[in-house]
């Protein structure tokens, strides 16, 4: 699938950002009907069988919806692999992406390549996220097709770079299918990230709060109540530095100004706390601010759109 084919089936260019525990089929539908691209992490689904039975089912929807709708403005939907010896389950979800061939495929850790020529085999498209340009241009290297730019104060894992600079240098080596992601909540900043380089914003916290959300109530109500200073950076609960939201970890019994410091160093060693990373430890994004109320997937992507077209027209874009 080409770059220009994605884009005239979508109504705005956004990429629904895939997020562990959350993402789901109805949130993968939802947004594909409402017209931007709707992802979801492979392992949300706790067991191969479960990914299978939800691959055909997002296929299935999909179908039925674009056989109903004449506009042809049914977007395509992508799934999250991790491309890493780590993933336990790495050859049959692989299996699995190349019996119900999903449109767009995102890479995260490891080498692409093996994911490359199995997409590339049915026609589909790789993107790699990255977070720094060593390992953009590594993922291309290794065959990646596009890029999402995993820029500072973005959800969950996420990089330390600023946008402005991240897309500048990419652009400077780069000039393929690129996603910009970090502290994107509105239309005005889906047409900043275009403005900078990008053809996709990359959305994830924004979604948290949507009724097909699996995320909890308390999760929801957390990230509409919150701003940019209820979110840490940190190692301490996955090994990897990560946006969390602060009021989760106090929740949990532990105290946000005396997390360990080093990578990889179980927190869990150094407090009473049964707290789980993700099930417990909630991610969220800088942008989190611009989430304050609970809408369907199509009502937050409408008042994206509306915000996106009414900065165009203001700016006098095309």
């Amino acid at each position: 699938m080409q770059l220009t084919d994605i884009k005239k089936r979508m109504e705005l260019p956004v990429i629904m950002a895939p997020m562990f525990l959350i993402s789901n089929p109805d949130m993968v539908v939802g947004a594909c009907e409402a017209g931007i691209v709707g992802t979801f992490p492979a392992l949300n689904a706790r067991t191969k069988d479960v990914l299978d039975s939800w691959m055909a089912e997002i296929n299935e929807r999909l179908q039925e919806s674009k056989e109903a709708d004449s506009t042809d403005k049914i977007a395509p939907w992508g799934i999250n692999f991790i491309s890493h010896s780590s993933n336990k389950r790495f050859h049959e979800d692989l299996q699995l992406i190349e019996k119900h061939q999903p449109p767009i495929v995102i890479t995260s850790l490891g080498d692409p390549s093996p994911v490359v020529e199995a997409v590339h085999n049915y026609g589909g498209l790789v993107l790699s996220d990255v977070t720094d340009i060593k390992f953009a241009k590594k993922a291309l290297e290794k065959g990646s097709d596009g890029l999402i730019l995993v820029a500072a104060g973005a959800g969950g894992h996420a990089g330390v770079l600023n946008p402005f600079a991240f897309m500048d240098e990419v652009r400077s080596f780069f000039d393929g299918p690129v996603a910009l992601a970090g502290t994107i909540t509105k239309g005005e900043q889906v047409l900043a990230a275009e403005l900078l380089g990008a053809d996709f914003a990359y959305v994830g916290t924004h979604f948290i709060a949507t009724k097909e959300s699996g995320a909890s109530a308390a999760y929801q109500e957390s990230i509409i109540q919150s701003a940019a200073a209820d979110i840490i950076y940190t190692p301490a609960f996955s090994g990897i530095p990560a946006n969390y939201l602060i009021p989760s970890i106090v929740k949990a019994g532990l105290d946000p100004e005396n997390l360990p410091e080093k990578a990889g160093l179980d927190f869990k060693k150094l407090s009473n706390s049964s707290a789980k990373a993700w099930k417990d430890i909630w991610g969220a994004g800088q942008g989190v601010g611009g989430t304050r109320k609970t809408q369907t997937v199509q009502e937050a992507v409408t008042e994206l759109k509306t915000a996106y077209n009414q900065a165009k027209n203001i700016h006098q874009l095309t």
